[in-house]
């Protein structure tokens, strides 16, 4: 039987509509969300993000901004925009768009933005706070699995979940959400157990050293982020019924065609027939990606003006 095609854009498109109905609200109070997105060269792959960004603001009503630096920016020019940002009120959300210049360090910018302002959830204060089990502003991709798993339909509670990667944007915030034990309740009062899954963590030490299939195949819930090599996960790694999650998106070459498609980590045809639920590659993930940002901004607006900072 084949599996269940867990689609990005009906749940994005759900996330929207909730965000539209709230900023709807928000307005009315005198409250617009604003992201703005610092952009350092010309990759194509952050400029294509950054549109794909712009589109999905305009789409549900959030104002944007695309900073776009010289590639030859240092590190203190850099950072003297990420201060400026975090000082103005105007400005809700603030993302760094990545890949930065070889001259300039990421992560040390990403930890600068005001953890209230960082859409992208990867300040280690925001980081920690998945930790901690109560996160606000969490990475929109570590979200977006969430989001996929829930989507399936599975019950997360006391289920074995593999996690392959172990990223701090992807793997290890998503390992930390399925792990956590967290609720909410319905309106007729009982309580839906929403996680809680026992987790395992791969990574290349795995791969090297190690039996991942051993893993994978213990999986009912399977998250794969590594985007190296396309099908690194096949069939007969796969539990069969297991939910997979492919977060991975590989840009490859048709030796055939020469056409660019995009591949994930899973071998798709071969997965379809064990899982019983499966993200495609692209259309998955990366689609929710976008949409949760939009979440995280409007999250970030609504925080500030909780603290009084607006």
């Amino acid at each position: 039987m084949a599996a269940k095609l867990l689609q990005g854009a009906p749940i994005a498109d759900e996330i929207k509509a909730r965000l539209r109905i709230e900023l709807a609200g928000l307005k009315t109070k005198g409250l617009v969300p604003k992201l703005v997105a610092v952009l350092a060269g010309d990759n194509p792959g952050a400029v294509f993000y950054a549109n794909m960004q712009k589109k999905a603001c305009e789409e549900v009503g959030i104002d944007y901004e695309l900073k776009t630096l010289s590639d030859q920016i240092t590190q203190a020019e850099l950072a003297e925009v990420i201060d400026q940002l975090n000082a103005d009120s105007a400005t809700h959300g603030i993302i760094l768009q990545m890949p930065v210049p070889r001259q300039v360090d990421g992560r040390a910018l990403q930890a600068r933005i005001d953890p209230r302002k960082d859409v992208d959830g990867v300040n280690p204060a925001n980081l920690g706070a998945i930790v901690l089990g109560n996160p606000r502003l969490a990475p929109c991709t570590a979200m977006s699995v969430m989001e996929m798993v829930k989507a399936s339909g599975i019950e997360v509670y006391g289920k074995e979940a593999v996690v392959v990667g172990s990223s701090e944007i992807v793997g290890k915030p998503a390992a930390l959400l399925l792990v956590d034990k967290w609720s909410t309740q319905n309106e007729d009062g009982h309580t839906d157990k929403m996680a809680g899954a026992t987790v395992t963590i791969c990574h290349i030490g795995t791969s090297e050293k190690g039996d991942l299939a051993a893993h994978t195949k213990r999986a009912d819930i399977l998250v794969t982020a590594v985007g190296v090599k396309p099908g690194l996960i096949t069939a007969d790694m796969i539990k069969p019924g297991a939910v997979v999650i492919d977060v991975a998106t590989i840009r490859v070459k048709d030796p055939e065609s020469g056409k660019t498609k995009t591949r994930g980590d899973v071998e798709p045809e071969g997965a379809q027939e064990v899982a019983s639920a499966i993200t495609p590659v692209p259309g998955g993930v990366g689609t929710v990606t976008t949409a949760r940002l939009l979440q995280n901004t409007v999250e970030a607006a609504k925080w500030q003006q909780e603290a009084g900072a607006l």
